[in-house]
């Protein structure tokens, strides 16, 4: 395996940043995650604009993205594969211990690895901790995971894939990796990104391919929605079973399945979809 460091290809065994790396001593950095297939990216340059809209969210300097561009073709290159999770993380490099960044300028590594078609369908829990609507890194994609490490955690304990939360005022929030739908009268909405939720790449091109409406939903919608699904770069559209103790008859159901066939044909039909 070959990943991508600071300008150059390693070996894993090779590769190194910093103990003093910014990124690794207080989580200051931002990363995407692009689904590739057979060596092709999905959706890359969407996730790019992104990597740099999250970059300039935390203050970073603006990363160089036709060098970004160029490591993930060499890394895709290195490492053939079927299905691949293709990460680029960026930080602020090496920087003083605490929260000053130093002056040697960011890093940038891009890894890549194997994974496997989700399934179609999949069960989720709530927990009790929220998104903070309002707060710093709201809508950026940063490397400061922990929270959804740990929420995450707890799902897997209920036999789970996936968590969601509620925002501080009690709406439908998102997934600790992952945006939620849900069919209210025949009808497909998902959180705004007011609610505090990250503009997934999947979500919004969801949104785009099937008209869904964006709507400030109430936590308990998810006690009696009649469909339910979630996205993601690697979920692509996928339909959620059971939600806590709720077993949702005979996912996908109409409007999912719906979703998941446009989406599946949209994504094979143009793997680059720009930002309208």
């Amino acid at each position: 395996m070959k990943v991508w460091v600071n300008g150059a290809l390693s070996e894993i065994e090779d590769a190194r940043v910093s103990v003093l790396d910014h990124g690794m001593t207080v989580g200051d950095g931002v990363f995407e995650t692009v689904k590739a297939v057979h060596g092709r990216p999905f959706a890359l340059t969407r996730h790019l604009e992104r990597l740099a809209r999250s970059a300039a969210g935390l203050g970073l300097r603006e990363p160089d993205l036709d060098e970004v561009r160029h490591a993930c073709a060499a890394v895709l290159a290195a490492n053939p594969m079927p299905l691949g999770r293709l990460r680029i993380t960026y930080t602020g490099g090496l920087s003083p211990l605490g929260s000053n960044r130093g002056t040697d300028g960011p890093t940038l590594v891009v890894a890549l690895g194997a994974t496997t078609r989700r399934p179609d369908t999949t069960s989720v829990i709530t927990v009790p901790w929220t998104r903070n609507e309002r707060g710093a890194l709201t809508g950026l994609k940063t490397t400061s995971y922990a929270e959804n490490v740990i929420a995450l955690a707890r799902a897997h304990e209920h036999g789970a894939s996936e968590a969601l939360f509620a925002n501080t005022v009690g709406r439908l929030c998102e997934g600790t990796g992952s945006n939620v739908f849900v069919v209210l009268d025949g009808e497909l909405h998902t959180p705004p990104v007011s609610s505090g939720c990250l503009a997934g790449i999947t979500r919004a091109l969801t949104v785009e391919w099937t008209g869904a409406k964006e709507t400030d939903l109430p936590m308990d919608v998810l006690d009696h929605a009649e469909e339910i699904f979630l996205t993601s770069t690697l979920r692509d559209v996928q339909s959620v079973a059971r939600v806590d103790g709720r077993d949702i008859v005979a996912a996908p159901g109409p409007v999912t399945t719906k979703a998941m066939r446009v989406f599946e044909e949209r994504a094979a039909a143009d793997p680059d979809p720009r930002t309208v």
